[in-house]
């Protein structure tokens, strides 16, 4: 149900043509809201909102959040950035400038307007941990000069910059630390896991697994995961964050790439590759706060969640 129009925003959500960004809009707008959608399509597909076209209460704008723009918005959800490490080792420096110019400029834009802003961080905050499950309070286990660095610590430092904002003038911040998702609307090649095996059990192709298999992921469905962003956006001010958003249940890449060949039918083996330098070995949210705080978990069971998905890759039309 449409909220009343007295209780309508007008909403900005960077990022908004990807694949969380996308269905972020899709419960806003249902909510309705007035959405602005900010990308620059690098990794972000027209394809994802096209159903929004004509739409009085959205407007899309081709633009990249490590420019300044000048909107006039209640709400600022900064999502842009590459999220794949396919997509975000592609071009480093321009990862880091995003995570970074990108907050800052989006941060000036809240302080002008006075209005509240979500921080989409990642668990790659994390890095390679050595405490399991990983809390907010864990400071994490990152290589600050390695391949992946230009995303975990180009988010590490975006979310310096959210705190000391706050810190130095008073802008209403919310941060969260995203888990492994999966869903509709993910690219088939952007080199995730989830969409490395249904892409090739799909096709009939071997299933690569990196390293032996053991390292573990947990995997929240992108509805849960926005129902998340919701109701941190919606807490009480003193609620900051961060605040981890992400599925508990933790799984194998075996596990997992075994559920993918059920899920499909498919008669595809598993080969093994080298694992990749500075891959996190486990990964798993503790969700305490969430819980506590927002009333929020995962409902979605992967098995489902799978389903929908490879629903999604078989009707996929590059």
């Amino acid at each position: 149900m449409a909220r009343l129009y007295e209780s309508r925003k007008r909403i900005l959500v960077t990022g908004g043509a990807g694949f969380l960004g996308s269905h972020l809009i899709d419960k806003l707008m249902g909510q309705g809201h007035e959405v602005i959608c900010a990308d620059n399509l690098f990794t972000g597909s027209k394809r994802n909102i096209e159903h929004l076209h004509g739409n009085p209460r959205f407007e899309f704008l081709r633009h990249d959040v490590c420019n300044p723009l000048k909107v006039e918005v209640d709400e600022i959800y900064n999502l842009a950035c590459p999220a794949s490490p396919v997509h975000y080792q592609y071009n480093p420096v321009l990862t880091t400038k995003t995570s970074v110019m990108g907050a800052l400029n989006m941060l000036g834009l809240a302080k002008r307007l006075r209005c509240r802003i979500f921080q989409a961080s990642t668990s790659e905050v994390y890095g390679d941990p050595e405490v399991h499950p990983q809390r907010e309070d864990y400071w994490g286990h990152v290589n600050p000069i390695g391949t992946r660095a230009c995303y975990d610590e180009g988010k590490r430092c975006a979310e310096t910059l959210f705190f000391d904002y706050h810190r130095q003038h008073g802008v209403d911040i919310k941060v969260a630390r995203i888990f492994n998702t999966y869903g509709p609307r993910m690219h088939p090649r952007d080199g995730r896991v989830v969409s490395n095996f249904i892409t090739q059990a799909l096709a009939g192709e071997d299933l690569t697994i990196y390293g032996d298999g053991s390292q573990t992921r947990s995997f929240c469905y992108c509805d849960d995961l926005v129902d998340g962003f919701l109701k941190l956006m919606d807490s009480p001010p003193e609620l900051t964050g961060p605040v981890n958003l992400g599925n508990p249940g933790e799984f194998t890449m075996i596990e997992l790439a075994g559920e993918v060949l059920r899920l499909t039918g498919s008669r595809s083996k598993v080969k093994h590759l080298p694992l990749p330098a500075d891959d996190p070995k486990q990964r798993q949210p503790d969700i305490t706060l969430a819980r506590k705080a927002l009333g929020w978990e995962p409902k979605v069971p992967l098995a489902d969640g799978l389903a929908r998905t490879i629903d999604h890759f078989r009707s996929f039309d590059d």
